[in-house]
């Protein structure tokens, strides 16, 4: 596109920017009281805060931009990297999850603010060294990701999971997955299952190693086998083909090579299945039918998921929702303490995940919480 359109030979001339004064002179306010209006200050009646705005929005006014970010020494911009997709940022888009996480991340920081900038999955220094960045976000990182070390290698703040714990200009955002596995499995034993099974992606993400981790800590503490299928990739195909290899004759014990999804091991067919890897609950329930399930009656079914499909389906899943609002939230809250009020120290937050029960997981009938929130129980000292 040309920087000017053409029309009888000539360059049509550029709207002139709206000024301040002009926004002034309209409303018939001092340039001053329209100023402590659009920046909220000042001691202003709503009326005549409102009639500025509201004439600021009609004649299409905008701050300059470039002076706001001299006066606050900042661009006002957030580079943000979805760490987990960084070998298929297609899936990444189509994931209900990260969606909403991204788009709770843009509005929050929006109102604050500040505008988000998308940078690539497994970005090189050189293809934002010289973006005006304030700080960077993070999301699930991999245990080989170099774009945590080169960000603060850079001084600019990060914000990402646990796994920056401690590290100076580091911050981080977490869910407490030990009591959102464990509130699971708990389910899962109160409704009488006694062969759960765990479908998990394949990654080195803090989040599913501490999945793993508690996955094997309860079954331990239960004396029961570690039932682990794992996902080669992300994507709804990948994903229902491992939750078909764990319906199909039970897989084996973590551990043993033949646990990795390709085929399935020995062993008793699953009564309960946990699915971590972030697959679409509907075609989770269709695989277990196909397998000839009956869900809840043969099979009790979780799905990690943010995914409102799960409450429409028959029966309605249970899902363990992430919170990604809540994440959002938080993590924009630490960044603003760091940016406009000079905290310094490492800080973090622990946000706690949901369980929505709904069928597909109760047994008994009289025990269905349709479309409630069932916190679970939590692990004893």
């Amino acid at each position: 596109m040309t920087s000017g359109s053409r029309h009888g030979g000539q360059h049509s001339e550029p709207t002139p920017r709206v000024r301040l004064v002009d926004v002034a002179r309209e409303a018939g306010l001092s340039k001053t009281t329209v100023s402590a209006a659009l920046n909220d200050t000042g001691r202003l009646s709503p009326a005549v805060r409102e009639k500025a705005r509201e004439t600021a929005r009609r004649m299409g006014y905008r701050p300059n931009a470039t002076a706001r970010q001299l006066r606050a020494g900042r661009a006002k911009l957030i580079g943000y990297v979805v760490g987990e997709a960084a070998d298929a940022p297609s899936v990444f888009l189509e994931s209900p999850y990260f969606a909403r996480l991204t788009g709770a991340t843009a509005a929050t920081a929006l109102r604050r603010g500040y505008a988000l900038v998308l940078l690539p999955s497994g970005s090189l220094q050189s293809e934002w060294a010289d973006l005006p960045l304030d700080a960077v976000v993070v999301t699930d990182p991999g245990a080989d990701d170099r774009i945590v070390d080169d960000v603060l290698a850079a001084g600019i703040p990060v914000f990402s999971d646990r796994s920056v714990e401690g590290r100076q200009g580091a911050h981080w955002v977490d869910v407490d997955i030990d009591s959102a596995v464990r509130s699971v499995l708990d389910h899962f034993r109160e409704q009488g299952a006694r062969r759960p099974v765990l479908v998990v992606p394949d990654s080195t993400t803090r989040f599913h190693a501490e999945v793993f981790a508690a996955h094997r800590e309860w079954c331990a503490e239960h004396g029961l086998p570690e039932r682990v299928v794992r996902a080669g990739e992300p994507g709804n195909g990948p994903v229902v083909r491992a939750v078909e290899t764990a319906l199909a004759g039970g897989p084996v014990a973590d551990g043993d090579p033949a646990a990795g999804g390709d085929r399935p091991g020995g062993g008793d067919r699953p009564d309960a299945l946990l699915v971590v890897a972030e697959a679409s609950p509907p075609l989770v329930l269709e695989a277990a039918r196909r397998h000839g399930y009956d869900v809840p009656g043969d099979l009790l079914l979780v799905c990690v998921s943010e995914d409102a499909t799960a409450e429409h389906t028959e029966p309605p899943v249970t899902t363990l929702s992430l919170r990604p609002e809540a994440i959002a939230e938080a993590g924009i809250d630490h960044l603003v303490k760091v940016l406009e009020h000079g905290s310094r120290e490492p800080s973090g937050t622990l946000v706690p995940t949901r369980l929505d029960v709904r069928a597909s997981s109760v047994r008994r009938h009289d025990q269905v919480v349709s479309g409630g929130s069932w916190p679970g129980p939590r692990r004893l000292a």
